[in-house]
């Protein structure tokens, strides 16, 4: 979970165009790590997994990354963590795709809206046409991350296993 949110923190310096940097093609893996979390083992472990990432992230950003972004991934993860573990708990009983897809889809526009506004506000990047390219591809790799998803939920068992 923290090297995802610190490979995302350092890529999304980096932009492809007008509105997408590489920060957006990495980041929606962290929702991916939660909803499988919450689907083997419950909201609160997937809580646990979330700060955990969230300590460990925000003191390694810290050395890759301006402090600003540093301080914006950490305010937007963890809000937008929480966010994705209550829908995704609150849609557990449904169709297998519905939870991690609703989850990741809302948390997402959270996690852009903070994350952009806090980071770039007031600086020279056009962070609006950034956080729209973002939420964008974050929506298309919710779709994407659905197929790990589905093929990595026979597996969870084992992560039921050694958490006994």
């Amino acid at each position: 979970m923290a090297m995802v949110v610190v490979l995302s923190n350092f890529a999304v310096q980096f932009p492809i165009n007008d509105w997408l940097t590489w920060g957006a093609f990495t980041y929606p893996v962290v929702f991916l790590v939660t909803d499988l979390t919450n689907r083997a083992l419950g909201p609160s472990a997937a809580r646990k997994v979330a700060w955990a990432g969230f300590a460990v992230a925000v003191v390694v950003s810290l050395a890759v990354a301006p402090w600003r972004i540093a301080l914006a991934s950490g305010c937007a993860f963890i809000v937008a963590q929480w966010l994705d573990i209550s829908a995704f708990n609150r849609l557990r009983q449904a169709t297998w795709w519905q939870a991690p897809l609703i989850g990741s889809v809302l948390a997402s526009v959270i996690d852009t809206a903070i994350f952009f506004f806090l980071a770039f506000y007031g600086s020279d990047m056009d962070w609006l046409m950034l956080a729209t390219g973002d939420i964008a591809v974050k929506w298309a790799m919710a779709v994407v991350l659905l197929l790990p998803y589905r093929a990595l939920l026979p597996h969870l068992s084992v992560w039921r296993a050694s958490a006994v």
